[in-house]
């Protein structure tokens, strides 16, 4: 396994400045790579794309539309006694209602549940308990392959030119490439 050290950058020439520094700083040009990380979700993992089976958003909807639907039902069923002993009196008003109100009762408990509502009270979903960001965030991604001595140096180069989230990671690397890079990974800050 190789050591490597790598930065994000907003932009390309942000990036492209960071390696030039690189090189300035006596970093040999296969020892440096840049390469865009495309946003969480869209690293195509799965034959029909993403990076998990199932989107963390929706965890919880059919729980929230199981409560929807009782809950629906039951307002449905009890409109559906009042409409039907003031308007029409017919059993088949009491069937329609519940089930309109079921209907409506899943659709808003599983939008409640998806994507922020019903979230509140949970521990922030997108950093760990420390602060540290959970998932990578996209950019332009500057990988220096260093040795124990050199670390902190590309460290400082790629902090003096703007990168972000500098983190020290364990990879392959092979002819100018960080040959097994994850973008799912967590990042690892590089502890001084």
């Amino acid at each position: 396994m190789s050591m490597i050290v790598a930065s994000r950058f907003t932009t390309l020439h942000e990036a492209e400045v960071a390696v030039d520094k690189l090189h300035a700083s006596g970093f040999a040009g296969e020892d440096v790579a840049s390469f865009f990380v495309n946003p969480s979700g869209q690293h195509a993992r799965f034959p029909v794309g993403g990076d998990e089976f199932v989107d963390p958003g929706s965890r919880g909807s059919s729980a929230g539309a199981a409560a929807g639907a009782a809950g629906g039902a039951v307002v449905g069923l009890v409109l559906g006694v009042l409409f039907s002993y003031i308007v029409f009196r017919s059993l088949l008003v009491l069937a329609v209602a519940a089930g309109v109100g079921a209907y409506l009762g899943t659709l808003a408990g599983a939008l409640w549940q998806t994507r922020g509502g019903g979230k509140a009270g949970r521990p922030d979903a997108g950093h760990e308990p420390d602060g540290t960001p959970r998932q990578r965030e996209s950019g332009v991604l500057v990988a220096v392959h260093v040795s124990p001595g050199t670390q902190h140096a590309a460290a400082q180069v790629l902090g003096a030119a703007g990168g972000v989230e500098i983190e020290r990671a364990d990879g392959r690397w092979q002819q100018g490439h960080w040959a097994d890079f994850d973008p799912t990974r967590t990042v690892e800050p590089l502890r001084e």
